[in-house]
């Protein structure tokens, strides 16, 4: 007589885990925790997750999905007890949040949260933070690290739309590489900054890698340091610096006016022009850009939408008492010179408006978009343009400016 035992195969090991208040409150996250791991995970409250990192179990854990929302905020001392003591056991934490506050996410993410993902998840996001915590770190050579030099002029150019689509960034990327490219000979050091966190398009226009470092430096600037401010940077054909946005979306909040003072002093350190692409919205920070910028462009269309913004945006600042006198307003897709129409239209749109607009760029056609998405500024793809002709005038008059004030000092 013969027997058989059905063997059932162990179960899968745990290499992962969420801790939540209730993970039922996140559905979505237990979706993507099964879609990625299968049943290779499993979930701990706040207080369980600290007794069970006390366990030999614990050392197999890869990283824990850290997910919190509003109600959470109370316990934030907790949170920060959680991820350090996941960071002191080597596990990798991803931040999930819903409904919290900027001040309450960046603390959280300066206490060593590796990733954060908002909540509800987009698509395909978990995994792709699951698989970056997954890569193995490559530092860089520090021959390979940025080398900056002091003495800049440190001349800041603000660069921000009051509408969608103006072409603000256009504007920035473009106008940066005309000044780092303006003379053959003792050409001035010039730093892109793409302030525009969430929507930066600086990295897309010039074809440049998103360094996680990046988020980094802007998570922790206390701890800034020339090093870091230059490793976060990468290099257009050797002539231009950039600071693209994050690689991940992230609050605009989360960087305080504090973190953008400290960028900005850096970068004007080492740089003679420092170039800011802002975000279109008006954060917190704004006004330390607006103070600090040498000049600000705001940039405008001979549309509704522009005209609106403006009146809103100048109350806005006169309200506070805020320099409103240093933004200096450009038109983009200005009329052509023969268009007498186009150009009363402009002049009326000033006058209700009670501004001055001081630069007029012209429409660059379809030449512009085809330059953004091959990753090429105009005066390589297509120099004759009528917007890059006017943008390189933009530039050589600052450089002048610049000369002359230098050379007069």
């Amino acid at each position: 007589m013969t027997s058989t035992a059905s063997l059932q195969p162990d179960p899968a090991p745990i290499v992962a885990c969420t801790i939540s208040r209730d993970v039922q409150d996140f559905d979505l996250l237990i979706e993507d925790m099964e879609a990625a791991l299968g049943e290779s995970w499993g979930d701990l409250g706040f207080a369980e997750a600290l007794t069970f990192f006390n366990q030999p179990e614990a050392n197999r854990l890869e990283f824990v999905a850290l997910a919190i929302d509003g109600e959470d905020e109370d316990n934030l001392a907790l949170m920060g007890e959680v991820i350090a003591a996941a960071a002191a056991k080597g596990i990798k934490v991803i931040l999930i949040a819903e409904d919290v506050t900027p001040a309450a996410l960046h603390q959280l993410l300066r206490q060593g949260a590796d990733e954060f993902v908002p909540y509800p998840l987009p698509e395909g996001e978990l995994m792709a933070a699951i698989k970056r915590l997954r890569q193995p770190a490559t530092p860089k050579p520090a021959a390979e690290a940025s080398k900056l030099s002091e003495g800049g002029d440190g001349v800041i150019l603000a660069v921000q739309g009051l509408a969608g689509g103006v072409g603000a960034s256009t504007l920035a990327v473009n106008l940066a590489w005309e000044l780092a490219t303006v003379a053959k000979e003792n050409a001035p050091r010039v730093c892109l900054l793409d302030l525009d966190l969430q929507r930066g398009a600086a990295a897309t226009y010039l074809d440049l890698p998103r360094r996680e470092a990046v988020f980094e430096m802007l998570n922790d600037t206390e701890a800034m340091d020339e090093e870091v401010f230059a490793q976060a940077l990468v290099t257009h054909e050797e002539t231009l610096q950039v600071l693209t946005a994050p690689a991940d979306l992230v609050p605009l909040d989360i960087v305080t006016p504090q973190d953008i003072e400290r960028v900005l002093d850096m970068a004007a350190r080492h740089f003679d022009f420092v170039v800011v692409d802002m975000p279109g919205a008006v954060v917190q920070w704004t006004e330390t850009v607006l103070t600090a910028a040498h000049v600000y462009f705001a940039l405008v269309e001979l549309e509704m939408r522009s005209a609106q913004n403006t009146l809103r945006l100048k109350q806005a600042l006169q309200a506070e008492d805020l320099p409103f006198e240093k933004l200096r307003f450009a038109l983009n897709r200005a009329p052509r010179f023969t268009d007498l129409n186009g150009k009363a239209r402009v002049k009326r749109m000033a006058e209700s408006l009670g501004i001055s607009i001081e630069l007029h760029l012209s429409d660059g056609g379809r030449q512009v978009a085809q330059a953004g998405d091959h990753g090429t500024p105009l005066a390589r793809s297509a120099p004759k343009n009528p917007l890059r002709r006017d943008v390189a005038k933009l530039a050589q008059s600052l450089f002048d400016l610049g000369r002359d004030a230098t050379e007069a000092a």
